[in-house]
């Protein structure tokens, strides 16, 4: 992977920035913990000016995002319930929680995508529920390049000062997305082993 990414960045420069950001956004084990500043370091050396690698890295990771966003908008509110009616465990959600999810996404949905863009584990997903929701397009663009924005300024700058160093950036980022991804997983896993179970216990006091 590592050697396929420096081909890319060597052939094509600010061109192949966008492009693989926005291969990471739609498949996640490209990691930009790798790309960014390895960017960084070719933008030290020379290769392309600083700003266009930021503008590059930020363009691609904000096109990737948009996918996801209309994926979320297909899938609709009404889809999600529906399947969450018939498959609400694997979901982890019944059909009245997704309506509280998309009240809260209203009112707090710019600042999910904002924040949420400068999250390992969480880059890509957060597009799903805020196209699920309804969320406006304007906001959601407007949240989605000021997060990717920082997220690429912070790991391009950080390769860019670091130099031939710029892998130590991945050596401490990646750990901890792995670390969010595991707990994502054992949250998800224990949701779904548990689903249901306040409901059959307030019916069983009801009885």
């Amino acid at each position: 992977m590592f050697d396929f990414i420096t081909s890319v960045l060597s052939a094509l420069g600010g061109l192949g920035v966008f492009l693989l950001m926005l291969a990471e956004n739609i498949f996640p084990p490209i990691p930009s913990e790798v790309i960014l500043p390895l960017a960084g370091y070719t933008a030290a050396q020379g290769r392309d000016p600083l700003w266009v690698v930021i503008v590059a890295g930020t363009s691609g990771s904000a096109a990737g995002a948009l996918l996801w966003y209309y994926i979320g908008r297909w899938i609709g509110i009404g889809r999600l319930k529906q399947f969450a009616s018939r498959h609400g465990r694997w979901l982890t959600l019944t059909p009245g929680e997704i309506d509280n999810v998309d009240r809260w996404f209203d009112r707090y949905g710019h600042w999910a995508v904002l924040f949420g863009r400068m999250l390992p584990g969480i880059r890509t997903l957060i597009s799903v529920p805020a196209g699920v929701s309804g969320m406006a397009l304007v906001p959601f663009l407007l949240s989605t390049f000021v997060g990717s924005a920082i997220w690429t300024v912070i790991l391009v700058l950080a390769g860019y000062e670091l130099g031939e160093r710029y892998s130590q950036v991945a050596s401490i980022v990646e750990p901890v997305s792995n670390v969010l991804i595991v707990i994502a997983g054992m949250v998800y896993l224990w949701r779904v082993a548990t689903f249901g179970r306040s409901q059959r216990q307030s019916d069983r006091l009801r009885k």
